[in-house]
């Protein structure tokens, strides 16, 4: 009865199988009905998936308080291994399961980097809401996951610039420019940020006050003229593209003691035809392109890289285990009780490709400076869509966020702050401080 109950779990529908039909609801811009198939029991197999599957939909969307709720039930589904994989990194490597039968019986909480990215993408739902002071918190728990990451696979991923560019924006909101000046500064360390971080630390340095490193960032990055101490700014953050899914790859040879498979995942890459996003003040003839501030599909593939060891391990020590299975069945029940162990073998030795689907391929931003006034703005997606948002009045020292999400070639954008002043462009879904 236990060997038919392991055989039932491990021959169901892989993780890309279950959730076709929600992937393809939210790329098609159907959210309404990818949150529902993203909820329902059975689809996503996992708490943590369920949360930031569903949580990430309700973000591109703009329903701010329901991917708080949904991405904080993901938070607190894998709260105790984030908590344990922050005091000993090495123990998740540790899963009995996962060594004996099959990796996909095991609960999956998240790759290290997904859950820091999970805190990344909550503290940018605290940005939309307003509610700066949980963004930081967010972030800080955001690096100290990374970090324990990179601890635990002794590398550099070059992550977390859209963790220092919230929190950076975060503290420039509230006046706090030294710290905002550090974030800058992280994300130039890691490669991050190409133009729009050179530009930031120009001006923070000026600002500042700081002669030397004024001179350092602008022999660097060049100068930068600086903006009026009044002028408000147009803020982009952008999801682009669409992140790797996993698919499996597998070896099976057959012996004279009996069937050998293994299988492990690997990186399906799912090229984008969008490369960046523009953002346009069409009444300046004025406009800035969007660099990655965060490279999603780099680092899974980069973090898969640095287990694939550990999972080849583990799967050679499972397929030895059922080999030997195999022959004391054989030995005992004869030879067709051993093809019924072969079968087991094949059917049960499956790679697990649960993986945060509905993650971008990158984080992207870009950053425009205004005089106060009317402004009428346009997004483009370079080689997509282009959405016009219309025009709307910006006071002085107003920061206005767009959210916006490539899917396929469609460009989803989400307006928060600013004085609408047309009514052909979507209602700014919320108010957003005034820096300073």
């Amino acid at each position: 009865m236990g060997l038919v109950l392991v055989l039932s779990g491990s021959s169901c529908a892989s993780y890309n199988e279950r959730t076709y039909m929600a992937l393809e609801q939210f790329e098609s811009g159907r959210f309404g009905e990818a949150i529902v198939a993203y909820r329902e029991d059975g689809v996503t197999d996992s708490k943590f998936l369920k949360g930031a599957e569903s949580g990430t939909v309700a973000f591109v969307d703009g329903r701010w308080g329901a991917a708080l709720k949904f991405f904080t039930q993901a938070s607190q589904a894998v709260r105790e291994v984030e908590d344990e994989s922050l005091l000993h990194p090495e123990r998740a490597l540790e899963s009995l399961a996962a060594w004996t039968v099959s990796e996909t019986l095991t609960d999956y909480h998240g790759e290290g980097y997904e859950r820091a990215l999970l805190h990344s993408c909550l503290g940018l739902t605290y940005l939309a809401l307003g509610k700066v002071e949980d963004l930081l918190v967010e972030v800080r728990r955001s690096n100290a996951l990374l970090e324990a990451e990179e601890e635990l696979y002794e590398v550099e991923y070059g992550a977390g610039g859209m963790g220092h560019f919230i929190s950076a924006l975060g503290y420039e909101l509230r006046g706090e420019l030294d710290e905002a000046y550090i974030d800058y500064k992280r994300m130039e360390a890691k490669g991050l940020g190409g133009a729009l971080v050179g530009s930031s630390l120009v001006r923070l340095a000026r600002t500042l006050g700081r002669e030397n490193d004024l001179a350092h960032w602008t022999k660097r990055y060049g100068e930068d003229t600086p903006p009026s101490p009044d002028a408000a700014r147009v803020v982009l953050i952008a999801g682009v593209g669409a992140g790797p899914l996993k698919r499996e790859g597998r070896l099976e040879v057959m012996t004279d003691e009996g069937l050998l498979a293994w299988a492990v995942p690997q990186i399906q890459l799912r090229p984008s035809p969008v490369g960046h996003v523009v953002l346009e003040a069409n009444n300046l003839d004025a406009a800035v392109s969007s660099v990655i501030i965060e490279d999603v599909g780099r680092i899974r593939a980069k973090n898969l890289d640095d287990r694939l060891a550990l999972l080849a391990t583990r799967s050679t020590v499972r397929t030895f285990l059922k080999r030997a299975l195999r022959n004391s069945v054989e030995e005992e029940h004869g030879e067709w009780a051993g093809l019924a162990a072969d079968i087991f073998t094949s059917v049960s030795e499956r790679a697990d490709l649960r993986t945060w689907s509905t993650l971008p391929d990158t984080w992207q931003a870009a950053r425009m400076f205004l005089p106060p006034g009317a402004h009428e703005l346009t997004v483009t997606a370079q080689g997509g869509q282009t959405v016009p948002l219309g025009v709307f009045e910006l006071e002085p020292g107003e920061t206005m966020f767009l959210m916006a999400r490539t899917l396929r070639r469609r460009l989803h954008v989400q307006v928060l702050g600013g004085n609408p002043l047309t009514t052909d462009q979507p209602t700014p879904a919320a108010s957003v401080p005034v820096e300073g």
